[in-house]
């Protein structure tokens, strides 16, 4: 018996969209937790499960066509079925698919591995007609084939009593006999050997398996830990076969579909021919223009959920973190203690749990679109704007959840397969107009705008509309840029077979959805947190005693003046005020402001802007409420009269105004290319497994703002707009 710490590895394997999650949670119960693959950010989904006499130790692996990985990501499946203590594999078919999904079991098979093959979703087939012989095919794959419907746990107590029998030590393993061309043989012959010097403790039957998946892999550069011999060795095999006609990929691909295609002929009777219901809705949904507009109208309608329904939850948390700063402010003395728990434990706190609604509700709501098998069909409507820019036909969805919050909107660049796509929708979504900004904008336009019109138009609507369109266009010109400098390859090419549609299980969207927060709340929130503190420190220290006995006497001064209560109340909130804005023109954040204001002249901006702009890095929002503080009015908001007031009386040094309708649109241009939002920072980390990215994130959109804003208040002087 082996040791309970370390149970043996069972992996769920299947395609994309075929139950495959919702199997392995019916028969995790729940239990699961999730981690990383070593190296890379994807998900590594396990749970302990009581099998007989034995423990296991479930792990659902990445979902996969075949085991021809292309992407690091693939590589991950191969690398659990012939590394560590891997027993056996649940392989999931989609029984309305089933050739697609077979085609991956007899690939597994061939590894040498135990498989079971859970033929899922069979009431779906049942109501398309198909009838399958489960014996003959058992039979055919030398694998017992076990009938499932994961959604109502139907066929679940004999598929865990055929993985049990599958474990058992006497099990032996049955291949199916695909029959391949003597040349190819030869070619596997001749890899083995190398093969087997770097997999040196691989049973023999998986060294052929692994000698065939180099033959398809090794073309692709981004594949992992393969040493230079295998890869050479794979280049002169593929050199000359090439050199003989042949196509390697064709022998291999097409010797296992001749083989499928006569054991489906087998166990399954033929389909009707008549258009199904399925293919009707599909020529509605997959049109190049009915099909836009129906999901231009499904994707406003979540979007209006999620403003209007993560809206109330956004305002309680926010009104949860306010409460608790005012009680932890009422039980701990005035001082440093209490400023870094109100301002930087709670206010950082909140800082993370307030993304919680929107990226919850988001990831139901793509979890209800992919796994009805609409995200598909929109997809590949999509795919053909995505593809001229160079980005994946899938990045339509987290560009569009940009508008929303950046945050989550990373996250669900999850749903794009390989890892370069997923990079290069993930650094150029930052750029589209998230509702962190529009505040920012509210706030400049009622400054700059104020009763002025453009013919019909009012100045400040055309503006709004010139910064959301601009955005969009941005992002699409810095990902058509990113592809084809800092991430160069291929053009994302989108193959896929359109999946059945079917109702998504609400158990399985919620333990997806609530497993993708966590994540977050883990993870990236520790990373925000931690920020939110040093942001604090930065606008809070060092403090200046002069200036703390100053506004000591001045509270004297008023206490002492024949005063009423209310007035007398009035002036002690105006001098905390200004207090507060004295203390910061002092803090570091402060003289960092006073340091780069020669940096900033140029693009319209004085020192107090230089504050507002190192504030919200916290959060865009926070550059309101940070204004307040410098010119000494306390809490702000866009709508705040008296911050308007300030910011046009605001003067720079030769007595210029700080802020015009040029410094204005500068300002929002910069806000709308700049990065400042820590919490994309944080979750770019963690979704890209490296700092290296969210460096480069921050430094190109800094230096796009900048030059962006220098460009239009330098050539809007030239142009006499000063």
């Amino acid at each position: 018996m082996r040791d309970s710490e370390t149970p043996p590895q069972v992996l769920i394997a299947g395609n994309p969209n075929c139950g495959k999650s919702t199997l392995f949670n019916a028969l995790s119960g729940g239990s699961a937790h999730v981690g990383n693959y070593p190296g890379v950010t994807v998900d590594r989904t396990s749970a302990r499960l009581r099998l007989g006499e034995r423990d296991v130790e479930l792990v659902d692996v990445p979902g996969m066509y075949s085991l021809t990985a292309s992407s690091p990501e693939e590589q991950l499946a191969v690398n659990a079925l012939t590394e560590g203590d891997t027993r056996a594999v649940v392989c999931v078919v989609d029984a309305t698919t089933l050739e697609r999904g077979l085609y991956l079991a007899l690939q597994l098979i061939e590894s040498g591995v135990s498989v079971v093959i859970a033929l899922n979703m069979m009431d779906s087939a049942e109501r398309l007609g198909l009838r399958i012989d489960t014996e003959r095919l058992s039979q055919l794959f030398g694998s017992p084939v076990v009938p499932v419907v994961a959604t109502k746990r139907r066929g679940l107590d004999t598929l865990l009593a055929a993985l049990d029998e599958a474990l058992a030590p006497d099990s032996g393993t049955k291949k199916a006999n695909v029959t391949y061309p003597p040349e190819l043989e030869a070619d596997v012959a001749e890899l083995v050997p190398v093969i087997a010097q770097w997999r040196s403790g691989t049973a023999p039957s998986q060294l052929r398996a692994v000698a065939l998946w180099c033959l398809l892999s090794l073309g692709e550069d981004s594949l992992r830990g393969v040493p230079d011999d295998v890869r050479n060795a794979v280049h002169r095999i593929r050199e000359a076969a090439t050199a003989q006609g042949r196509n390697l990929d064709l022998e291999i691909i097409s010797s296992r579909y001749v083989w499928l295609d006569g054991a489906l002929g087998e166990v399954c009777t033929t389909r009707d021919p008549r258009p199904s219901w399925s293919e009707r809705i599909d020529r509605v949904l997959t049109h190049p223009v009915v099909g836009l507009v129906v999901f231009a109208s499904v994707m406003f309608a979540i979007f209006e959920a999620l403003f209007a329904g993560a809206e109330p939850l956004i305002s309680a948390i926010e009104r949860l973190t306010g409460f608790m700063q005012a009680q932890a402010a009422a039980i701990l003395p005035p001082g440093v203690l209490q400023d870094l728990v109100v301002e930087g434990i709670i206010a950082g706190v909140g800082n993370v749990i307030v993304f919680a609604p929107q990226i919850l509700m988001l990831f139901l709501f793509i979890g209800f679109l992919e796994d009805s098998g609409y995200l598909a069909r929109v997809a590949f409507v999509i795919d053909r704007v995505m593809k001229g820019v160079g980005l994946h036909g899938k990045a339509f969805v987290p560009l569009l959840s940009g508008f929303a919050c950046a945050v989550p909107a990373v996250m669900a660049t999850r749903t794009i397969e390989r890892r370069r796509d997923r990079l290069v929708t993930m650094l150029a979504l930052p750029l589209m107009s998230c509702s962190a900004r529009l505040p920012i904008y509210i706030l400049v336009v009622g400054t700059v705008f104020a009763g002025q019109s453009l013919g019909w138009f009012s100045a400040g609507a055309v503006a709004l509309f010139s910064m959301y369109t601009l955005s969009v266009l941005v992002t699409l010109a810095a990902a058509a840029l990113i592809r084809r400098t800092v991430l160069p390859g291929p053009a994302p090419t989108f193959v896929l077979e359109m999946p059945p549609y079917r109702w998504p299980s609400a158990q399985i969207l919620w333990i997806n959805a609530w497993r993708r927060l966590r994540i977050f709340l883990v993870d990236a929130g520790t990373i925000i947190l931690a920020m939110t503190i040093l942001l604090w420190a930065l606008l809070s220290f060092p403090k200046s005693a002069e200036v703390a006995e100053h506004y000591t006497a001045e509270r004297e001064r008023v206490q002492q003046m024949a005063l009423s209560d209310v007035e007398k109340a009035d002036a002690l909130r105006s001098l905390d005020s200004q207090e507060a804005a004295d203390q910061l023109a002092n803090s570091l954040g402060g003289r960092f402001g006073h340091a780069i204001e020669p940096a900033l002249r140029p693009i319209g901006f004085d020192w107090q802007i230089g504050v507002g702009i190192i504030g919200a890095f916290a959060a865009r929002e926070v550059f309101i409420s940070t204004l307040g503080v410098v010119f000494g009015i306390g809490e702000a908001d866009e709508e705040n009269t008296p911050l308007r007031e300030a910011l046009r009386d605001a003067r720079h040094a030769d007595g210029t105004p700080v802020m015009t309708p040029l410094s204005g649109v500068s300002l929002m241009i910069f806000f709308l290319l700049a990065c400042q939002c820590m919490s994309t920072i944080a979750v770019v980390r963690r979704e890209s497994g490296s700092w290296k990215w969210p460096v480069f994130l921050f430094s190109y959109m800094t230096v796009l703002a900048y030059m962006a804003s220098l460009a239009v208040y330098q050539g809007g002087q030239l142009l006499g707009f000063g």
